[in-house]
């Protein structure tokens, strides 16, 4: 069995092992990066590839007659062709669920940095300001508090629910847009807080989502349906004091009238941890935009995750090899 892992510095830049891939292999590669044009190449005659951010398309499938499994070691798959796959009789399948509690935890990141500002003030008090300063305290921005502040999420998967959970904790009123009326009850109904604070969370239309919401959080999978969702109509609904958060896709939202949201201060902020284009481009309309707090797509990815992650692509493998195979994708 030759098992290739095509781009595997995201994932273990060196901190974690790759022996529980290594166990299933007579023959195994791990390449930190893949240029595109090396993909066929570098996938020979593997039968197991796994990846993260390489493009497996058609061409490439129908180039590797010995691919039987493709691993993609992330949540989101859109990066391979499954018709394509399923088409050849290749298994194709993703690691759901690993990340949740970190993403959580990275979009109240996103909300503390804008309610409290703690770097920024940090960095004041290291420049001397508080030692030259009158009073004991002061402030560079007006603060904010959480509780009674109205939190608005738009997807309402194990991600979208986890943050619904921390933010009933901080005394938020929580609104939702789902795919569906059966989907929201079935999600709020397997909440972890009590049957009081379940109440609280109400379903909301996408229009309602951006008109009420305080701080706009998006938690959907990138389809034809979410594609350039926050545009310039959706965002001229939000309130002018509102933060509109990104940990899904960089395509959920029009990144040129974000910016000019910003810039023209009809919304008071955007964090995101995901772009359009990734690595950034020196060209992308974030770039400097005032307001505007990036991280480079790491909410994922505390080693926790990461080790999780490899736990659950064992399984999946396991699975693969006797013929039952789970966490399909096509």
């Amino acid at each position: 069995m030759k098992i290739t892992v095509l781009d595997g510095h995201g994932l273990n830049p060196g901190d974690v092992s790759w022996d529980c891939i290594k166990s299933f292999a007579d023959e195994f590669t791990v390449y930190d990066r893949s240029p595109q044009e090396l993909v066929v190449e570098r996938i020979g005659n593997s039968e197991i590839v796994l990846l993260n951010k390489i493009h497996i398309t058609k061409e490439i499938v129908e180039s590797c007659p010995n691919l039987r499994y493709i691993g993609v070691l992330a949540t989101g798959y859109n990066v391979v062709d499954v018709k394509a796959c399923r088409d050849r009789g290749i298994i194709v399948t993703n690691i759901p669920s690993y990340s949740t509690n970190a993403v959580a935890q990275h979009v109240f990141s996103f909300i503390l940095h804008f309610t409290n500002q703690v770097a920024a003030h940090s960095l004041s008090v290291h420049d001397g300001k508080w030692i030259s300063n009158p009073d004991f305290c002061y402030w560079l921005s007006p603060l904010t508090e959480l509780s009674g502040k109205t939190l608005g999420i738009y997807g309402f998967g194990h991600i979208g629910q986890k943050v619904c959970e921390i933010a009933l904790a901080f005394g938020m009123k929580v609104i939702v847009c789902a795919h569906s009326k059966k989907s929201f009850e079935k999600a709020k109904a397997a909440l972890n807080v009590s049957e009081s604070l379940k109440a609280l969370v109400q379903p909301v239309s996408k229009e309602e989502l951006f008109k009420e919401s305080d701080f706009l959080s998006l938690h959907a999978p990138l389809t034809p349906e979410t594609e350039n969702l926050a545009d310039e109509k959706m965002l001229s609904l939000m309130k002018s004091s509102a933060v509109l958060i990104n940990t899904a896709r960089g395509g959920m939202i029009a990144e040129a009238d974000v910016r000019a949201a910003l810039e023209s201060k009809k919304i008071a902020g955007y964090a995101a941890d995901v772009l359009l284009q990734e690595p950034m481009s020196p060209s992308s309309p974030l770039y400097k935009a005032p307001n505007c707090v990036i991280t480079p797509h790491l909410a994922w990815a505390p080693r926790e995750t990461r080790l999780r992650l490899l736990d659950i692509e064992v399984e999946n493998i396991k699975a693969f090899l006797a013929g039952k195979p789970v966490n399909v994708v096509n």
